[in-house]
């Protein structure tokens, strides 16, 4: 492969550059142990990792996963080993790949968070910091801190005062005003976005006229999910300057495209690495020759390209 060809899928987050956009999403990839049977780790773009709390968290009772006709339902509810496992397990064996970690953390105090982000920035292999204030599943953290401007700027300021890498802030869909959730963590110093998390949905059982989930409602991914995502990114990215990583319903190197054309810089894959385990790199090979098709040269290029057609600002 050429210099050339190699730099072609390369893109920048800021301070961290990366051989190419694609990246598992954090929560459906585990720390990459299954998958790494399957291909080499180091083929991605970046992992972001199961998110991490500072204690264990065994999550919520099962049943917490339900199928939909265009994606899933879950409410695992944050279940991870917890830091001192993570930093001591999980990232030592990451670093066996050349691939930059991007570590996704939760809490449910500012004091967690802020405890979480002082100690896993510091694990050589972790090159940014994804900070969950979006998961729909838990009672206590996760979304309480992201539908509030005031709180999850708050939150952001605090974890990058400790923080030792650049910090991504992760926000939820289930908010009247996205944008001003991302322009209050962009002024207090995010480093960049993820988005969109999962949107708040429910399936009842028609044998027992209950709901399929133990935990009542759960987050709806995969495909259903993919038009909301893209108008959201598409609306935040023309009034932030801080880069975007886009996921919800990711697919193919179509879709990776079009979620560049609505601003992002990255993208994630979420559901779809339990349709096919192999949809990362797949992703990342069709991707040179769409590029091929489509005339384009470096596909950060792409980044935005679809505002010329109408501003969100207008």
């Amino acid at each position: 492969m050429t210099t050339s060809a190699k730099r072609r899928l390369e893109v920048q987050l800021g301070p961290v550059r990366l051989k190419n956009p694609v990246m598992p999403a954090s929560g459906c990839f585990g720390f990459g142990r299954e998958y790494s049977r399957f291909y080499a780790l180091d083929r991605l773009g970046a992992i972001a990792i199961k998110a991490t709390t500072k204690e264990p968290r065994f999550g919520n009772p099962t049943p917490r996963v339900a199928e939909t006709p265009a994606g899933m339902l879950n409410a695992i509810g944050l279940q991870n080993p917890g830091l001192e496992a993570v930093l001591e397990q999980e990232l030592p064996w990451l670093a066996q790949f050349d691939v930059p970690v991007i570590a996704n953390i939760a809490g449910s105090t500012v004091d967690d968070y802020v405890y979480v982000a002082e100690k896993i920035s510091t694990a050589p292999n972790v090159a940014a910091l994804e900070l969950n204030i979006s998961c729909p599943n838990v009672k206590c953290g996760g979304i309480a801190f992201g539908t509030d401007p005031h709180i999850a700027a708050q939150l952001t300021k605090a974890v990058k005062g400790v923080s030792q890498v650049p910090v991504f802030v992760k926000l939820s869909p289930n908010v009247s005003n996205i944008v001003a959730i991302a322009t209050a963590v962009e002024e207090a110093g995010a480093d960049g976005l993820s988005m969109i998390n999962t949107l708040l949905g429910m399936r009842i059982d028609l044998k027992t006229k209950q709901p399929i989930l133990a935990n009542g409602s759960g987050g709806l991914s995969g495909p259903a999910i993919k038009p909301v995502a893209i108008r959201m990114i598409y609306e935040v990215s023309q009034h932030v300057s801080i880069p975007i990583i886009g996921m919800g319903g990711i697919q193919s190197a179509e879709d990776v495209v079009e979620f560049f054309l609505a601003g992002a810089s990255a993208v994630a894959i979420g559901t779809a690495n339990f349709v096919d385990p192999y949809i990362c790199p797949k992703i990342i090979d069709e991707l040179q020759s769409l590029l091929d098709r489509m005339g384009v040269e470096y596909i950060h290029d792409l980044t935005g390209m679809g505002w010329k057609h109408g501003s969100a600002k207008a």
